[in-house]
């Protein structure tokens, strides 16, 4: 079984920067793609950013993209984001996922198997 575990979240104001880890631990793991969602109070989860694991390509929503970067380890399959010019609309729980099995799907929630608990990010105006 793969446990994904997030840390990093917490408290920063706006225009201030965070940093997110996800580590995945339990059997041999060889991801696809991994990918950040959050969720912010009263509305759904949406995708943040993904990266594919054997090339490196990253995706974005356009509500981050210039401001956080999705990057990862091999040797520990531990992806990070950076958040820069963090903004009160990205209050949210973030979460990281994981998929083994290749597909061409990118942002859809649904398409990945494995789910960490989620670390609480709050930006204060």
């Amino acid at each position: 079984q793969v446990q994904l575990v997030e840390s990093g979240g917490g408290l920063v104001q706006a225009g201030g920067s965070l940093r997110l880890s996800c580590a995945a631990s339990g059997r041999t793991f060889s991801p696809y793609r991994m990918a950040w969602f959050r969720r912010a109070p009263g509305k759904e989860r949406e995708f943040v950013a993904a990266i594919s694991w054997s090339t490196g390509s990253t995706y974005y929503a356009d509500s981050v993209k210039g401001r956080f970067t999705i990057s990862r380890t091999n040797a520990q399959s531990t992806i990070y984001l950076q958040m820069n010019s963090l903004k009160p609309e990205d209050t949210a729980v973030y979460s990281c996922a994981a998929r083994i099995a290749p597909t061409a799907l990118v942002v859809e929630a649904t398409t990945y198997m494995y789910w960490g608990q989620g670390t609480q990010v709050t930006v204060s105006s």
